[in-house]
């Protein structure tokens, strides 16, 4: 079998079950190459947080993933977490500190750097989200949409090789939704989104992976994909 030197993202069979016996994944593979932007979609219950959770072992389950050329194992996982920057939905739960430098400066602070270039990479993070002159904002006073922003900012701070973000739209309003579009649009990093925002995905995602119970069902281009409306029926999707 032969090895794409470009595959930053590479899961094999990849099966998970929850102490109550849940089988949650079962028999998981796909790659991601760099640079792509992937959506993954499917109906409540799919799978599709359990498979982002094991992509810096929150989680792990039984069968092979390798982010590059590094094998997710405990030798490996904290170098692992850095190239994988998790985004979670309630951006509540990763901005904790007072202001919004202190937040996205955690991760790098954490990472042992010199003063310098956490703040360097603070203002990089924060212009990269259109966010630089938030820095002494009070996190807990800011919308949705700047939260959400200023929650990619606390991963971007750590030069992720991926972004993995899980339901980025939920709870935007139109104005916010459309600025956060762009945003993905033109950010130049390797990313799957996990999401049910079927018309994000047809604006933002050339390729979509489409998962039910615990299963990859589709794995191809968008445009093709959502022309086959039977097909997205019976997965608990609609048609944008």
């Amino acid at each position: 079998m032969t090895t794409d030197v470009n595959e930053v993202v590479k899961v094999r069979g990849l099966r998970f079950c929850y102490p109550d016996g849940m089988e949650a994944l079962r028999g998981v593979t796909f790659s991601l190459r760099a640079g792509d932007k992937v959506a993954l979609v499917g109906p409540n219950g799919a799978g599709k947080s359990t498979l982002m959770l094991q992509l810096n072992g929150i989680l792990r389950g039984q069968g092979s993933v390798e982010i590059g050329e590094l094998a997710l194992n405990p030798d490996n996982i904290t170098v692992i977490r850095g190239l994988v920057g998790l985004v979670f939905q309630n951006a509540d739960d990763q901005l904790f500190s007072p202001t919004v430098f202190e937040d996205v400066a955690f991760g790098p602070l954490h990472m042992g750097l010199a003063e310098q270039e956490v703040r360097q990479r603070v203002e990089e993070a924060l212009e990269m989200v259109h966010m630089r002159e938030y820095e002494d904002r009070l996190s807990h006073h800011l919308s949705v949409g700047e939260k959400k922003r200023i929650a990619i900012a606390t991963v971007l701070s750590m030069h992720p090789e991926i972004l993995v973000l899980d339901e980025p739209s939920a709870g935007l309003d139109p104005r916010a939704r459309r600025s956060l579009i762009h945003l993905l649009h033109e950010m130049p990093i390797t990313m799957l989104v996990s999401t049910h925002d079927m018309a994000l995905v047809k604006e933002c995602f050339p390729r979509m992976i489409v998962m039910d119970r615990g299963q990859i069902v589709a794995d191809g281009p968008t445009a093709q994909l959502l022309e086959d409306a039977r097909f997205l029926e019976a997965h608990g999707l609609e048609k944008p």
